[in-house]
């Protein structure tokens, strides 16, 4: 008699167990529910939309809606002047700011991490930049490289002429670059002032103690110290740079001469000027799979080579 109540009693702790595990349960997914819904209808959807528009012929305006021409478009884009140029162009881009930005967060980093009066305002200071819509810099700075903006008016002061900042084939990209550099610096120089404040200080003073001096202190514990932070803001830097289109279509819309043509561009001018929305489809996936490999690579670094010290 008694095995059997200590039976039954243990089958309704079960149950009660299971019952409570599935309220846990529901609830968790309830949880959850809302934002995979916004995820399954605003990207997951589209992205399968996009990539089926991808394989056919579609212009907006024609009636007879999609035609399916399959990898014909792919063949096509790759096989076309302009996309390569476009992907040069880009390429260009983002490895002409990401030295100068990786290196100067750097130095602001090291500045930032020092114990100085005011210091907290400093890096308020330094970050601004990054939380100000990249619009609104964008409008700012075409005012800035404008013939009667600032850096002309400078210019004019010390006895130079005015500079063609944005209208000039050979300097526009790199007046793009100088932009870009100053908006991505308080985003790169967080993430290193993090990776500062994580290396412990009982390997500096150790170091100090054996006569290292601030050179070798910097390049043998900080630099290795940072690595795997540097290949993290060089992949996240890559992302982002290599989709720029915002201040490339408020400062120069590709031109001049489409000599800040980058691929985000071209696939903007595809769509929405020339409504040719399958080609545009294509562009961008083929965007994605050079963001992809390159970011493949550079987290195999970091998950490899990268973790070792």
């Amino acid at each position: 008699m008694l095995v059997k109540e200590v039976t039954t009693s243990r089958r309704f702790t079960a149950q009660r167990g299971s019952k409570l595990h599935r309220k846990i349960a529901l609830a968790g997914f309830l949880f959850v529910l809302p934002a995979s819904l916004f995820i399954i209808v605003f990207n997951v959807i589209p992205l399968i939309y996009a990539f089926y528009l991808s394989l056919t012929s579609y212009d907006p305006l024609d009636r007879g809606g999609p035609r399916w021409q399959g990898l014909e478009g792919y063949g096509d884009v790759l096989g076309s002047e302009q996309f390569w140029s476009a992907l040069k162009i880009t390429a260009q881009y983002t490895f002409e700011i990401i030295p100068l930005a990786i290196i100067f967060a750097l130095g602001l980093a090291l500045l930032a991490n020092r114990r100085i009066p005011g210091i907290g305002f400093l890096r308020g200071i330094f970050y601004l930049p990054r939380i100000v819509s990249l619009t609104a810099v964008s409008l700012i700075w075409l005012w800035l490289y404008s013939r009667d903006g600032l850096f002309n008016y400078i210019g004019t002061f010390f006895g130079g002429g005015d500079t063609p900042w944005l209208t000039s084939p050979d300097l526009a990209i790199h007046s793009l670059v100088i932009m870009r550099v100053w908006k991505a610096l308080g985003g790169n120089m967080v993430l290193f002032l993090a990776g500062l404040q994580n290396i412990p200080v009982e390997l500096y003073e150790a170091a100090k103690i054996d006569g290292a001096n601030s050179w070798n202190l910097f390049r043998y514990i900080t630099l290795p110290g940072l690595r795997a932070v540097a290949i993290f803001v060089v992949t996240t830097n890559i992302i982002y740079l290599f989709q720029s289109f915002s201040e490339i279509y408020v400062l120069t819309n590709g031109g001049p001469l489409e000599s800040t043509m980058t691929v985000n561009m071209l696939i903007y001018r595809e769509a929405f000027q020339y409504n040719r929305m399958g080609q545009a489809c294509v562009i961008a996936f083929l965007l994605f799979a050079v963001i992809f490999v390159f970011a493949y690579f550079n987290l195999r670094l970091m998950s490899g080579r990268g973790g070792k010290r």
